[in-house]
């Protein structure tokens, strides 16, 4: 329990700060790639080239080092980090292109999951309460699943969109909650000045 305006005033900072920073950093991130769609995808590409070389590298230190392991074992961490390093650089050698390959395999993985989803929810109608909604939802995550594998290019293109325009929303929410707060940190450390001087009025005076 906050005690003293002080620490009233310092929590309300910090809470302030912490929404101020992640409301801006989802704002801008959202700015970002609904501008620059195509780099920032590139980009996330390159991070995620650069963290398989990392973890190849470590994967190959690991095997040749380590003493505890056995022989297949380290062998094994050798193997797969010379796997990672090798896909880490030629997803550097074209950056574009693996971008466009990892951005349709990852809505292909999705729209796969929609139709079993929807299957899966259709098997399950005898045991489901409310079946209406049961079959509207298996009929749209199927045909969801079917027209995002048709179109895997689109889809991905849509779910970025989707994605930079939450973060936008998302981001300007937490500003307005940063703001707004600022006004109730300065109606909750006014109460504490009050209820010290109510306080101080309700001693009782010493007897003489």
């Amino acid at each position: 329990m906050v005690d003293s305006p002080t620490e009233a005033k310092s929590l309300f900072k910090a809470i302030r700060v912490t929404l101020a920073i992640s409301g801006a950093i989802a704002l801008i991130a959202g700015i970002v790639l609904l501008v620059w769609p195509l780099k920032t995808a590139v980009l996330v590409t390159g991070i995620i080239a650069a963290y398989l070389i990392l973890a190849g590298l470590v994967y190959i230190g690991l095997g040749i080092f380590s003493g505890t392991k056995g022989g297949w074992a380290r062998i094994g961490h050798v193997v797969l980090g010379l796997l990672y390093v090798a896909a880490g650089a030629i997803a550097f050698t074209n950056l574009s292109a693996v971008t466009v390959s990892l951005a349709v395999i990852t809505v292909i993985f999705i729209g796969i999951s929609w139709i079993v989803d929807g299957i899966v929810s259709l098997t399950l109608l005898h045991k489901d309460g409310s079946r209406v909604w049961t079959i509207i939802y298996a009929i749209l995550s199927i045909v969801a699943g079917v027209i995002v594998i048709f179109s895997p290019l689109l889809a991905a293109v849509a779910l970025w969109w989707i994605l930079g325009i939450t973060l936008v929303v998302l981001g300007i929410i937490q500003i307005v909650r940063a703001i707004t707060l600022g006004r109730d940190e300065a109606a909750a450390t006014t109460v504490f000045p009050q209820n010290s001087t109510s306080a101080d009025t309700q001693k009782p005076t010493p007897a003489e």
